[in-house]
């Protein structure tokens, strides 16, 4: 089939499908520029990807590629960037052997098509000069032929008239013959001219315009080609990183294969094993024996017994001075030591009389009757605050002075006057 011999009458709509046929080439070109575009974006974002989770130096993460599963996480990552190098690739090629290519021969195809064209507009407009020379010549000599009928019938009539002179009528003769001339003339013309268009209609109909149609059907043709040459090219191009690619899943797969969680869990032992053993059994502590020496040892009952047992000689059962003694009786102990011994109890040995000869335990008598007075008649105290008040009296203190410590260190702070107080009191005790 030849456009030239086929279409010779349909050079508007060849013009139209040349043109619709350079822009599908313009539409898959675009197509191919972005394909390119969204491979490159790929690309960067994979390796931004693929940067941001690898291992940085001087880190925590670098410890943690010990790990067979870190190492294995790290070689995807290294085989990711490889991954997006190939989508790079892909994006290079399909610019410059699609893209670059077919901008430069859609150039040369519109150059080449609106050379043919023009041509072929070229051709039509001189047909159409060749036609309208015809239909001038055609009616010069219709119009000719027309007055030289007209002349004819004028000298006809002249002729036939016997009123009509000699004269006019050799000049309607004469008149009759140019207007045949002219006809004549125009006659020779109009074929002249008409077998000059018959001549230069048949020349564009079968050789002007069949070339020109068969240059624009060779030109669509190479534009088919090209097209199924690109599609080619761009199917060749992924087909030629393929390979590539797989090597890198490849990678990736084995990467996975290399991960060995029996290793792992070894590391973290070697990672975190202290070698201390574990702590043993935990002995049982039998209170109640420490409850009853407490009650035997430290008994405000077993002190007074003993001080009413022996009151002449109180060094033999001195025992441990019970701390918490009211105030005002553990002052005046402190602040009275030479003060005359209170009258004995009805209960008293006929021994314990102050008349009787003095003797060397005498002399420690009237502090053991002011120790068992004070200790027989309050042994308890009756709040904690009664110790605080006897500490700061004692010792120039007032109780507002550990008012502001916290719980735990006014605790220490007294129990540490109350044993100081102990050594005090014991200490007066052994001098008498």
């Amino acid at each position: 089939m030849s456009w030239g011999t086929e279409l010779w009458d349909q050079f508007d709509n060849l013009e139209k499908h040349t043109q619709w046929g350079i822009e599908v080439l313009e539409k898959y070109i675009k197509f191919v520029k972005e394909r390119a575009e969204i491979e490159i974006n790929y690309a960067k974002q994979l390796r931004n990807l693929s940067k941001k989770y690898q291992t940085k130096k001087n880190s925590k993460e670098e410890e943690e590629s010990k790990y067979t599963s870190c190492k294995a996480f790290q070689n995807t990552m290294n085989e990711m960037n490889d991954y997006a190098g190939q989508h790079e690739v892909i994006s290079e090629n399909m610019t410059s052997m699609i893209m670059a290519e077919l901008t430069r021969f859609v150039q040369e195809l519109k150059q080449e098509r609106k050379s043919h064209f023009h041509e072929g507009r070229k051709a039509q407009q001189h047909i159409e000069t060749c036609w309208k020379q015809l239909e001038s010549s055609k009616r010069r000599f219709e119009r000719d032929c027309k007055e030289a009928d007209r002349a004819q019938q004028y000298f006809e009539r002249m002729d036939a008239d016997i009123n009509v002179t000699k004269a006019d009528v050799e000049k309607a003769r004469q008149q009759a013959q140019i207007r045949h001339q002219m006809a004549d003339d125009s006659k020779g013309d109009y074929s002249s001219v008409l077998q000059k268009f018959n001549h230069e209609q048949q020349e564009h109909y079968h050789t002007h315009i069949p070339t020109i149609f068969q240059k624009l059907q060779d030109l669509e043709e190479r534009r088919i080609t090209r097209l199924g040459d690109s599609l080619k090219t761009y199917a060749e191009i992924d087909r030629q990183v393929i390979p590539i690619i797989g090597k890198c899943l490849d990678g990736i797969t084995k990467a996975a294969e290399s991960i060995n969680s029996k290793q792992d869990s070894q590391t973290v032992v070697e990672s975190f094993k202290s070698g201390f053993e574990p702590p043993g059994d935990i002995d049982f502590e039998d209170f109640t024996q420490s409850m009853k020496r407490t009650v035997s040892d430290t008994s405000l009952t077993n002190n007074r017994a003993d001080v009413k047992s022996d009151p002449k000689t109180p060094g033999k059962s001195r025992g441990k001075l019970w701390p918490f003694i009211k105030k005002n009786k553990l002052m005046s102990l402190l602040t009275s030591p030479h003060q005359p011994p209170p009258p004995p109890p009805a209960s008293a040995s006929p021994s314990a009389v102050p008349n009787g000869p003095q003797s060397p335990k005498q002399q420690k008598e009237p502090l053991s009757h002011r120790l068992n007075d004070f200790m027989t008649s309050k042994p308890k105290i009756h709040c904690f605050r009664s110790l605080k008040r006897g500490l700061s009296l004692k010792l120039g203190a007032t109780p507002e002075d550990f008012s502001n410590l916290p719980p735990e260190q006014r605790r220490k702070k007294l129990q540490q006057k109350v044993d100081e107080l102990n050594k005090d009191l014991q200490k007066e005790i052994d001098q008498r």
